[in-house]
């Protein structure tokens, strides 16, 4: 037994690397609290009341890296944000489209080039600053396309829009939406099936107006000698439905894609796409190696479930210390970690 055991978790592990690799993650043997992994407590589970939809949001990042030579090397940050709400027939019934992107370079020894870390901005948020009129002779810019991309999806399932909406090269298919998005939309077909597969009956209704926010930094160290760099993007996003300014259903994930540059400007352990937190669920290791009682996924699930509900303004005044961790007796429970940025994110979202 105890040898189909350590085969076993040998299968595991490996399962594991190969599902993250491209995210700084470590595992070895479990260091869970006496007891095991305790579950953060969760609502009783209840049927879906006439007219509820699934809230859902995906965060599908893209990471790229350029060894530095004579010229300097570069790590890409792509990343598509997308929220939807989808009925129990797989009907989506509402869909937001964004994306963010930045790009850092760093030199041959390593050393990060600060004036190209800029704070990402996304391509919503830049509308007609993004340029493609201006500089690609585009007739839509791309927040124009993006919008009729996620209004064409609107009344289609998943699979009616991946066999109708995009060709063979990825662009649209369709000719009234081809009249309008000219740019390559299969990457954010994509992203909505991932935002419908993570779609979660969260309290919506049909009709609810949805939301989509996101805030994003980059962060670095230089190389050493004896040590790698390192560029690390972290993007927190919040998808969201209001009725009557009242929040009705919120869900909540975050990226850390980490990029390792040594000293001679050689980018390292760039494989795959990295996990979102929601994906690496106990993997992203609070429970095993910080010691906290509930892993992230669980812990921003409760808070989710905390504001649904609330107004914005009720949102924004739940009680903090200074570190912004929740101090009210009834969030503390399921909740344990700083939520200033969560706070910020809604606020965000609902201004």
């Amino acid at each position: 037994m105890k040898k189909i055991t350590i085969i076993l978790a040998l299968v595991l592990m490996v399962s594991l690397l190969a599902g993250c690799a491209g995210t700084t993650v470590i595992y070895t043997d479990c260091t869970c609290p006496a007891g095991g992994h305790t579950a953060a407590p969760q609502p009783a589970p209840q049927s879906a009341p006439e007219g509820a939809v699934k809230t859902g949001l995906a965060i599908v990042p893209v990471v790229k890296g350029t060894d530095a030579g004579e010229a300097d090397g570069k790590v890409e940050f792509d990343v598509t944000l997308v929220a939807v709400t989808v009925d129990d027939n797989g009907v989506i019934t509402d869909c937001v489209i964004d994306s963010l992107g930045t790009t850092v370079a760093f030199t041959n020894a390593g050393a990060i080039n600060p004036e190209t870390n800029k704070a990402p901005v996304t391509k919503n948020e830049l509308g007609e600053a993004y340029g493609m009129k201006a500089y690609a002779g585009s007739k839509y810019e791309w927040n124009e396309q993006a919008a009729a991309l996620a209004d064409y999806a609107v009344g289609k399932t998943v699979d009616e829009l991946k066999n109708g909406a995009v060709d063979e090269t990825g662009k649209a298919a369709d000719a009234d939406l081809a009249s309008v998005a000219t740019i390559y939309i299969g990457g954010y077909v994509g992203a909505i099936e991932v935002a419908v597969g993570n779609a979660q009956h969260l309290g919506a209704q049909a009709g609810d107006e949805l939301r989509l926010a996101t805030t994003a930094k980059v962060s670095f160290t230089d190389a050493a000698a004896d040590a790698n760099g390192l560029i690390q993007l972290d993007c927190d996003a919040v998808a969201l439905t209001m009725k009557d300014g009242v929040i009705t259903s919120c869900a909540l994930d975050s990226l850390q894609a980490k990029v390792n540059v040594d000293a001679t400007g050689v980018v390292k352990d760039l494989n795959a796409a990295p996990l979102t937190k929601n994906q690496l669920g106990e993997n992203y290791g609070m429970v095993a190696w910080g010691g906290a009682k509930y892993e992230w996924n669980e812990q921003a699930a409760n808070f989710a479930a905390y504001v649904t509900g609330k107004t914005p303004a009720e949102v924004s005044g739940i009680a903090v210390n200074e570190a912004t961790y929740p101090t009210d007796a009834d969030l503390t429970t399921g909740v344990t970690i700083a939520i200033g940025g969560f706070q910020a994110l809604i606020a965000k979202a609902t201004a």
